[in-house]
């Protein structure tokens, strides 16, 4: 038996997952973070947030397994960074979802 979200669509799905990532404010401080720096190790991450280091932390791996940022160890740290083809494939799904609800908007009630 299949499971109800995959009744849906595969680009459904995809923006689906990508709204779940982008769910907490936590994460979308993380990835402004990390477009201002280009790239960060992540003790840096944690000391710019209000958040304890393993709760960055736990963020941090959430968004990496969603595959919208990607991480290097190097040395005794991990290098994050923006995975930008992936935050591209996102923008494309959202733009693309905004751009046929905003085409829509004359409702009367």
């Amino acid at each position: 038996m299949q499971a109800k979200t995959e009744q849906f669509s595969a680009d459904l799905q995809a923006i689906a997952q990508y709204a779940r990532l982008l769910s907490h404010p936590a994460r979308v401080a993380i990835i402004r973070l990390l477009a201002e720096k280009k790239q960060c190790i992540s003790g840096d991450i944690a000391e710019e947030l209000p958040l304890s280091r393993s709760t960055v932390s736990q963020h941090l791996q959430e968004l990496k397994q969603g595959g919208l940022i990607k991480g290097e160890i190097c040395g005794l740290n991990v290098n994050y960074c923006l995975n930008t083809e992936k935050w591209q494939e996102a923008r494309q799904y959202f733009e693309h979802l905004f751009n046929q609800t905003t085409a829509s908007f004359d409702c009367n009630c």
